[in-house]
């Protein structure tokens, strides 16, 4: 490897790490503690503090009478594996254990880094002596004279972060959204893996240091799953292509009983939007989908102005506004997909920035089947005449007699004027003809009116944007990024 090479390469490894301090809160004790976050490009590990023998004895066995200490455990967490809990399991049937509380923290775990621990000759004063628990083992409060010879190898202790849990990002989420709500967290989120694993709640001093962290962990989430898709994609058709695929949080509907939010995992796939429980890891878990919809046929409604988070941050810090004052009153990021009359489903994301690329990934992708299909006819009716009109992305609307299959009349797009529906199955279609400039008006009567509303506003968008060179020429670019 050059040298542009190796810098290359330390860049995108910077690009992907991160280490730092955080407070990990537990949900299930209510209790807070300090740990540190080791980010890497595919592993978010959590670590916590703790004392180990570095010398005089074996490392493997950190703790108890082999090393002349008592246990001493300051907090226990649910499903906690540590050395005296394994010695504890693998004891045998029965084990005689003395258990004493300390109301303050032995003296040898307050040592600074490196430091040893305090010979048999040396007094300290703490409850372990001043209970007459020695470090050397004696029950008397007299310490005993110092040994003619000193030991060969002293014990010595150190301090050290420890992994307590390590978390693949691979099809990992990240949520500042609280359970069963719509409501965010000040300053906190949590990370789940594939599996369920979770971090807890982890807690940051101020807005711009959990965003900081949230964003990183978010980008490295992106980042393999954006490589999960290229890999898949590969094996796939052009017409089954993967645009994007993440995490949602799908919020309750005005009617619906109770605040009820759940996750799910949102895909954009090939003619389709899927929307799974957890996301798809085998070829058959794509026909496990909760629910799918035609993407030409359904409309993306964004609720929140995009704006990248870290402008919003530097704009709060110029104005003197206090940390998370936007939303104070609980209202997240979100975007809906109109689905039917009346039907849709509202769906929250972390960040503002993550509503610009389900915005731009569904455009593309609606751009994309428009231009696969070519044209969709639906059954219609005027004046008890039972009729077929076509939407073509070459030619407009045309519409035509079912059984004859006469043309009726036909329009481009651009002659699309405005047009009225009553909401149920009747719809008003408003062209301004060719020749004499007049308004003709055309009244349709469909069973599935909304999804041809939707398919007429897919089309139309998909031919305006494909008189965009710009937006032409990313969606070839995003297209050779994708496979």
């Amino acid at each position: 490897l050059g040298t542009e090479d190796i810098i290359n390469a330390a860049k995108q490894m910077a690009k992907h790490t991160k280490a730092g301090i955080a407070l990990l809160y537990n949900k299930e004790t209510s209790n807070t503690s300090d740990v540190r976050l080791k980010l890497t490009k595919e592993v978010l590990t959590i670590q916590k503090l703790d004392v180990v023998c570095t010398r005089g004895g074996d490392p493997q066995l950190n703790g108890g009478a082999e090393h002349k200490v008592p246990v001493v455990i300051s907090k226990m967490f649910k499903d906690q594996v540590g050395k005296a809990v394994h010695l504890l399991r693998t004891a045998g049937e029965e084990v005689t254990i003395t258990v004493r509380y300390l109301r303050e923290i032995p003296s040898f775990l307050k040592l600074p880094l490196g430091s040893p621990v305090p010979s048999a000759g040396q007094r300290v004063s703490s409850p372990l002596f001043d209970s007459g628990l020695h470090l050397n083992g004696n029950s008397s409060n007299t310490a005993p004279s110092s040994p003619s010879k000193p030991s060969a190898i002293e014990p010595k202790y150190e301090k050290r972060w420890l992994d307590a849990v390590s978390l693949p990002l691979l099809m990992a989420r990240v949520s500042k959204y609280k359970a069963v709500t719509a409501k965010l967290r000040s300053n906190s989120f949590e990370v789940c893996a594939l599996d369920g694993t979770s971090t807890n709640i982890l807690q940051f001093c101020t807005a711009a240091e959990s965003t900081d962290w949230l964003q990183a962990i978010s980008t490295n989430i992106s980042d393999l799953t954006l490589e999960n898709m290229k890999m898949i994609n590969r094996y796939c058709s052009p017409d089954d292509q993967i645009v994007h695929m993440a995490w949602v949080c799908e919020n309750p509907q005005a009617n619906d009983a109770g605040p009820s939010s759940t996750f799910k995992f949102l895909a954009l796939r090939g003619p389709s939007l899927y929307i799974f429980r957890s996301p798809p890891v085998s070829g058959t878990d794509w026909g496990q989908a909760e629910t799918m919809y035609t993407l030409y046929e359904v409309l993306l409604k964004v609720h929140k102005l995009c704006v990248t988070e870290d402008c919003w941050i530097q704009a709060k810090f110029y104005l003197g506004l206090q940390q998370d004052e936007d939303l104070q009153d609980g209202e997240p990021f979100c975007f809906s997909i109109l689905v039917g009359h009346g039907q849709s489903h509202t769906f929250s994301v972390e960040m503002t920035s993550d509503l610009a690329v389900w915005e731009k990934s569904f455009q593309r992708a609606v751009f994309m089947e428009v231009q696969r299909v070519g044209s969709k006819t639906y059954m219609c009716s005027s004046q008890s005449k039972v009729l077929c009109l076509t939407i073509d992305f070459g030619s407009g609307f045309t519409c035509s007699e079912s059984s004859s299959k006469s043309i009726l009349w036909r329009y481009k797009f651009s002659q699309l004027k405005g047009s009225s529906d009553d909401g149920k199955t009747r719809v008003k279609l408003l062209f301004k003809n060719a020749e004499n400039k007049q308004i003709e008006m055309k009244e349709l009567e469909f069973s599935n009116l909304t999804a041809v509303l939707h398919c007429i506003s897919s089309f139309m968008a998909a031919k305006v944007a494909s008189v965009d060179p710009v937006f032409v020429k990313c969606q070839s670019i995003s297209g050779k990024y994708m496979s």
